[in-house]
């Protein structure tokens, strides 16, 4: 089945707007995260608030709508509690996956975890209440840019 130009242009905005949104939380997660531990990122005093990413976080950010093109509607009527894990899930494989292929082709996974209870680096599963968090506003954010459909 074709998919119209309208329709192409409203994914391609999604893309564009969950990169954002991912990089900018990112950003604001790395640079409150570096506060709290007291950890300074290149000389800066963690009070300047210095966050960061990779550029490899835009094509992973990327993924959002097109998992939820595939998943949103097929879980939307069940409980919260249930789908909020469910999208935790799928951002472990995807962290774990991309990380691990960052690995294999670069040498190295941009995000290499050292503490907490991290899986071979690539994940780390004390962060599930911050991804709990960050899924929900995803899906706020989800189906709110898709009541924009003309």
């Amino acid at each position: 089945m074709p998919v119209s130009r309208g329709r192409k242009v409203h994914i391609f905005f999604m893309i564009i707007v969950f990169v954002c949104f991912g990089i900018t939380t990112e950003v604001f997660f790395t640079a409150f995260s570096d506060l709290v531990n007291n950890t300074p990122l290149c000389d800066k005093p963690p009070l300047a608030l210095a966050g960061y990413t990779y550029v490899w976080m835009a094509i992973i950010y990327a993924l959002i709508p097109i998992f939820g093109v595939l998943l949103y509607d097929r879980i939307k009527n069940k409980p919260f509690w249930l789908r909020l894990p469910l999208y935790v899930v799928i951002i472990y494989i995807v962290e774990f996956t991309s990380g691990y292929i960052l690995q294999l082709t670069t040498g190295s996974c941009p995000w290499h975890y050292t503490t907490g209870l991290n899986i071979m680096g690539l994940i780390r599963l004390d962060y599930f209440p911050d991804w709990l968090v960050f899924v929900w506003l995803v899906e706020r954010l989800y189906v709110y840019v898709n009541g924009m459909i003309v």
